[in-house]
């Protein structure tokens, strides 16, 4: 197989790297685009630009209800909690400490 590109990049402490423009380049993925590592039984890794999931079509209607009646009744279709459920949100995650730095473990879908 001939290598139309080669490029190298460093892998940090945290796993983490930077892409390099030409292989976004050739991808064609951007700043917040989306690529997926595909490792074959021979442990090659191939990169590929992600493919968009299907949208569904019930959470797009749905969404599309809420947009609607929060345009139709601005100041009732989103309102504050109630104080008792915020005490008791409060109460169950109160003593969790939370690192937002901290690296998260496994498959993750944002």
């Amino acid at each position: 197989m001939a290598a139309l590109l080669k490029e190298e990049s460093t892998i940090t402490a945290k796993g983490q790297t930077t892409v390099p423009k030409a292989v976004r380049q050739a991808l064609g993925v951007d700043y917040g685009g989306r690529i997926a590592f595909v490792v074959d039984d021979q442990r090659r890794v191939f990169v590929e630009k992600a493919v968009e999931d299907t949208p569904d079509p019930v959470v797009d209607r749905f969404l599309a209800f809420l947009a609607r009646d929060m345009a139709e009744h601005p100041g009732t279709s989103v309102v504050a909690l109630p104080p008792s459920l915020r005490d008791r949100i409060a109460a169950l995650t109160g003593a969790m400490d939370v690192d937002l730095d901290t690296e998260i473990d496994g498959d993750v879908d944002l």
